[in-house]
């Protein structure tokens, strides 16, 4: 008797996701210009030391080289699944420039003001990254260059292009698409797509 046919396994996707081979481009405005002689990396807010700390693009870019793997889920419903990510791990941030005990959410900082709030466990997740490569290439403009941040647990808004910093912070607060109308935690294996969604405490207090 012949061997059964052998199938590839489905991937597991959040409900609601379809599965991209390629990686298109999505963002809300222009691509800004990348001026490395005035780019700088700030992490502010509630430090530990209260202070504030810089990098400029070298520095950045000397900072430990770190891979992962990880997921993309858009919240226009698509999943990018098993991309290489190469970059500056978030708890590599965290170490060199701690928050205060008291900090329990980051506002990630962007170009043209974009932000996105995360909670401080979801930015120090596994696999969480600055991601300055993709599969071993640098990032091209449209993708983010030269910082974008992966979230893969989280839907990719949680993860803006053109990041330029991080604020801690020791209450949480909307950022950017938070403000206008998506949930504000954004898993995608709960499909919490929008604001309305929200349960209690899932949200900044009033």
């Amino acid at each position: 008797m012949g061997q059964p046919e052998s199938r590839e396994e489905e991937p597991v996707l959040p409900p609601g996701q379809r599965l991209q081979r390629g990686w298109p481009v999505t963002h809300y405005g222009p691509v800004p210009k990348f001026r490395p002689e005035r780019w700088e990396f700030r992490v502010f807010g509630a430090t530990a030391d209260g202070a504030k700390h810089c990098w400029t693009h070298e520095e950045f870019t000397a900072l430990p080289y770190a891979t992962v793997v990880g997921d993309m889920h858009c919240v226009t419903k698509f999943s990018m699944l098993g991309a290489e990510w190469g970059g500056v791990l978030t708890r590599t941030i965290l170490e060199l420039a701690p928050p205060a005990p008291d900090v329990t959410h980051v506002m990630v900082w962007a170009e043209y003001g974009f932000s996105s709030n995360l909670r401080l466990a979801d930015f120090d997740a596994p696999g969480c990254i600055f991601a300055t490569h993709r599969s071993g290439e640098l990032l091209t403009a449209e993708h983010g260059f030269p910082v974008r941040l992966v979230v893969p647990h989280l839907y990719a808004w949680k993860g803006p292009k053109w990041v330029r910093g991080i604020e801690y912070m020791t209450a949480d607060r909307r950022g950017f698409w938070e403000e206008r109308g998506y949930h504000n935690l954004g898993d995608p294996w709960q499909e919490q797509r929008y604001s309305y969604q929200e349960g209690p405490g899932e949200g900044p207090e009033l």
